[in-house]
């Protein structure tokens, strides 16, 4: 994910040579229209790995992912997988949306309390400000698509508990049983995870960026593609604790934590402290693969786009 102020903005491939010039400014429409396509490749490519991390993180029946994805294919087929996939996928367009809305918003911010800066360019610490103040507002929109996503993932591993047919018989299920609260279960873990998780996908993106680019060229789409793989592995690695606190939460009934201190003391408590990190594996085997198609799929929306107006 990034801005339009951001380096991120030059992802899409330059033009070959003797081609007319594309206007390629930025605006709300492409930002919000490029989120969109980003996010769905991200859900598309990287929910079965998704999936298999849910469940290693709210079950112990499980010896692995291996283990995991055999149990999972044998008894739902392939299709297995893919379930819960509904919620992200209607999620991801204003959750991508306010996340680049968001990022430049933090960008100015910083921009505003530096006014005697030498240099508009941000430095890594800076765009760590701006990728963690990005989470905020976007975990308006995640928790609950979250929460729904968790539920359906893994209500087949409870025989006794309530089946959802889809996610919207979920959510208005939630809704009934406990209100906006229940929808909204798991608001602090989810924060716990992003706003560090944010910081650090931004600036595994902006470090990987300068590294790569060239002066005068734009990115490459395979520079861009390693660059969106690194991001997303930069997240997961230090967000998967919160990650495993926040599934926990959002899969059990009500009533089962007091909050998100008290469920991760409770899980030390009962497995070790390695039950905070169930579904690392997962996590890293998806996030590579699942941003790098993120990022693709924007450079290709803004691409088709800069090729309209």
């Amino acid at each position: 994910m990034s801005s339009s102020s951001s380096s991120a903005s030059s992802t899409a491939p330059a033009p070959a040579a003797g081609k007319r010039q594309l206007k390629r400014e930025m605006d709300d429409i492409k930002a919000f229209l490029a989120g969109g396509a980003a996010g769905v490749a991200t859900v598309l490519a990287g929910h079965p790995f998704d999936t298999l991390k849910v469940r290693l993180q709210t079950s112990n029946q499980y010896s692995g992912i291996v283990d995991c994805f055999k149990q999972t294919v044998r008894k739902d087929g392939i299709f297995g997988l893919y379930k819960g996939m509904t919620s992200p996928l209607v999620g991801v367009t204003p959750m991508f949306a306010l996340s680049f809305w968001a990022y430049d918003v933090g960008q100015r911010l910083v921009l505003a309390a530096t006014p005697n800066r030498t240099s508009k360019e941000l430095t890594l610490t800076e765009y760590a400000i701006a990728g963690g103040f990005s989470a905020i507002p976007t975990t308006i929109v995640t928790t609950p698509m979250e929460r729904v996503k968790v539920v359906m993932q893994t209500q087949d591993a409870n025989p006794t508990g309530k089946k959802y047919t889809g996610m919207f018989d979920a959510g208005r299920g939630m809704y009934r049983e406990g209100g906006i609260r229940s929808l909204y279960r798991g608001t602090v873990a989810t924060l716990a995870r992003d706003v560090p998780g944010s910081a650090a996908y931004f600036v595994g993106y902006e470090a990987v960026y300068r590294a790569l680019k060239k002066d005068g060229e734009s990115l490459s789409m395979g520079a861009t593609l390693f660059a969106g793989g690194m991001a997303g592995v930069s997240m997961w690695v230090i967000a998967i604790p919160p990650d495993v606190v926040k599934s926990r939460i959002q899969a059990s009934p009500a009533g089962t934590y007091k909050g998100f201190i008290d469920c991760g003391a409770k899980m030390v408590a009962a497995e070790g402290p390695q039950a905070l990190f169930k579904g690392l594996g997962a996590a890293l085997l998806r996030a590579f693969p699942a941003n790098a198609a993120g990022f693709m799929g924007r450079a290709i929306a803004l691409e088709g786009m800069h090729q309209l107006w």
